[in-house]
């Protein structure tokens, strides 16, 4: 047990692989089990992906299933190759993607689509990860521009829950509901101050959605909303003779190189929220250390883009997915944080907590007993995912402007890339910028009504 060696102020024994540096659990890092119990509960969240796959692509939920199981085991090389954070879905992006992908027709043209995108997304990020330019590319980006991306991102998760036939007119109590206690727990001030002198309700806000997720397997059925969930015991059973067959590459073959060079707006839009995911699990793990130097902890930007680039990468052959493979879960990175902050007897090391839960949420998903319970109320996780992420993606999307004219743009845009995706969305953005601001296009203006870079990256900390 290697992890017991650790000298204070090092960093967690490893096995050097190049640029990433190789933790075994038991080995390089303690298990902890108290992440490893919530991770079994909060694998309901990665099920959620499962009703985005079924509208979209048409997929059973078998192969749906599949799909979220191959992304939780690579959900684990992020921890294994040295990367200090718990990731999740690229989660502002999604209604972009679901956009875009919509506008190819179901069957295998839109499986074609979604392939391209994934795997553009992933080999960009690998080439950005693997030169060192990540930073410099999104500098390029005028401020507007950011600006109408992030924005965009929050109106599209809206209106994907709201529009005619969206899953507000099936759920409709349901969410409203879960909504309303999801927005006091996660964002009230009240909430937020009682808290601190409650240690049940300290507790709740630890376990980010999954208390609402619980508390929709009852409302829902009560409102006749949803059928009571019918426990089943076993192994859940995902279908990847059908996945592999019906929806990759294996069966359908390539896409034609035109989906690619369609996909490239989109990909750049949803890369620029993106990289907003990296500041946050930068500024993180840094919380995390200032309160705990007894552990050096190494977050590199360029590794993380080369594991969540290979991520994507691999799920754009093995299983396309809907959700892409983000470099951050941004509630469950700061649950994590939160206790390693307690001490070395809290959580040994960052890589403790943060593996041991992925290594939970793996072990959920083959428990047929946690499937079954929250299959019947997916949409409605799903839903109240959507509209958090709307609240937070407009929150940070107005701070990423530096002066009214930039909001002003920002907010055209944000409402053309919702309505008519990533491509319509850059040409508005640019041709406001060009006609605003002319030779100061890159640059912009700074009129002083809005808070600094810095500040923004704090209130989307706060915010997620």
């Amino acid at each position: 047990m290697m992890w017991k060696n650790r000298i204070d102020g090092e960093e967690s024994p490893y096995i050097p692989m190049g640029p990433f540096k190789l933790r075994l659990p038991f080995v390089h890092y303690k298990f902890e089990w108290p992440d490893y119990a919530q991770g079994l509960l909060m694998c309901a969240v990665d099920l959620a992906a499962i009703p985005l796959m079924i509208e979209l692509l048409g997929m059973p939920f078998e192969v749906a299933l599949a799909v979220v199981m191959l992304n939780g085991l690579l959900y684990l090389a992020h921890h294994l190759l040295g990367d200090p954070v718990v990731p999740g879905w690229i989660t502002p992006a999604i209604p972009l993607i679901m956009a875009y992908v919509s506008l190819f027709p179901e069957g295998a043209e839109r499986v074609h689509a979604l392939v391209s995108f994934q795997l553009t997304l992933g080999l960009v990020s690998i080439l950005l990860g693997a030169t060192g330019m990540a930073q410099r590319v999104v500098r390029l980006v005028p401020p507007a521009i950011k600006s109408g991306v992030i924005l965009g991102a929050g109106f599209a998760a809206v209106i994907s829950v709201f529009q005619v036939g969206g899953r507000f007119e099936t759920f409709p109590w349901s969410i409203s509901i879960a909504v309303g206690i999801a927005f006091y727990l996660l964002f009230s001030r009240h909430f937020n101050k009682i808290k601190q002198f409650n240690p049940a309700l300290l507790f709740i806000s630890k376990l980010g959605l999954f208390p609402i997720i619980l508390l929709a397997v009852f409302i829902a059925p009560l409102f006749g909303e949803a059928a009571w969930p019918k426990i089943e015991w076993g192994i859940s059973k995902p279908d990847f003779v059908t996945l592999w067959s019906d929806y990759t590459i294996f069966g359908l073959g390539m896409p034609p190189l035109e989906m690619f060079i369609s996909a490239l707006p989109t990909v750049l839009a949803t890369y620029i929220v993106l990289f907003g995911d990296i500041l946050q699990s930068k500024a993180l793990v840094q919380d995390g250390n200032k309160v705990r130097p007894d552990e050096k902890i190494d977050y590199n930007a360029n590794r993380a883009h080369l594991i969540f680039g290979g991520r994507n990468t691999a799920m754009s052959i093995l299983g396309p997915d809907v959700t892409m493979c983000g470099p951050l879960w941004a509630a469950m990175q700061v649950v994590v944080v939160e206790r390693f902050k307690e001490g070395k007897k809290a959580m040994n090391s960052i890589f403790s907590g943060s593996g041991s839960f992925r290594w939970g949420t793996n072990t959920g998903l083959l428990l047929l007993p946690i499937v079954s319970l929250v299959k019947p109320i997916l949409g409605v996780a799903l839903a109240l995912t959507l509209l958090i992420q709307g609240y937070v993606s407009v929150k940070v999307g107005i701070l990423e402007s530096k002066s009214q004219r930039d909001l002003g743009i920002a907010g055209v845009m944000g409402a053309v890339l919702a309505t008519k995706g990533a491509a319509w969305g850059f040409v508005v953005g640019i041709l406001l910028c060009l006609l605003i601001y002319g030779k100061q296009f890159f640059k912009g203006e700074e009129d002083g009504t809005f808070t600094s870079e810095n500040n923004v990256e704090k209130s989307a900390n706060k915010a997620s």
